[in-house]
């Protein structure tokens, strides 16, 4: 089971690898992660089912577009989470930074900075965000849970490895901020089971 003071000692020590490629669009992201007597949990959000958003419906971390007024992508993350479910991150939660992604589909450079928060924290969703749990990191591992899927996506059904997490919410979990959450793990020799490897 992987703690919290493991978390922060290995992020405190981690350089982040940056996206060599050109991206069109850049966001940032919050990993926000809680302590229980049983395990380390991660914090999940369900977006609200919207046209022009390409993660519409789609499970993911709070986060967005850096936007000009921004200082930082760190900022950028700190400012969306605020926004998106009324909860302010500061120095004192902050534990790190995991590796950029690129989008595999869509033009995007994206980073993803971790945070600890208290177990008995309230948020308060806004219109973007419509639902929020909490997933223990050792349900995420569980071979049982990944899965390949399919999914029609930008015009056409594609397969992608998932995680289903029907404990939770019909969902399944998968794409960017799946790759975001197999980065962080890799960091602690950790990976999700993918199909095609059992």
């Amino acid at each position: 089971m992987l703690e919290i003071e493991q978390i922060r000692k290995r992020l405190s020590s981690h350089q982040p690898q940056p996206v060599e490629q050109e991206s069109d669009r850049y966001a940032a992201v919050a990993m926000l992660l809680r302590k229980t007597n049983q395990s380390t949990e991660v914090l999940l959000i369900r977006r609200a089912e919207l046209d022009k958003d390409p993660w519409s419906g789609d499970l993911g971390f709070p986060g967005g577009r850096i936007e000009e007024r921004d200082q930082s992508p760190r900022a950028a993350a700190e400012r969306e989470t605020w926004e998106e479910i009324g909860f302010c991150l500061n120095e004192q939660n902050y534990l790190g930074q995991s590796d950029d992604l690129a989008g595999a589909y869509l033009s995007v450079h994206i980073s993803c900075f971790v945070y600890q928060v208290d177990r008995n924290v309230q948020f308060k969703l806004n219109g973007e965000v419509v639902d929020l749990f909490w997933v223990p990191l050792q349900a995420l591992l569980d071979p049982l849970r990944n899965q390949q899927l399919t999914f029609f996506y930008r015009g056409q059904d594609r397969t992608h490895p998932a995680i289903k997490l029907s404990e939770w919410t019909e969902r399944p979990l998968w794409g960017i901020t799946y790759r975001l959450l197999d980065n962080f793990l890799n960091l602690f020799d950790l990976s999700f089971t993918y199909p095609e490897r059992r």
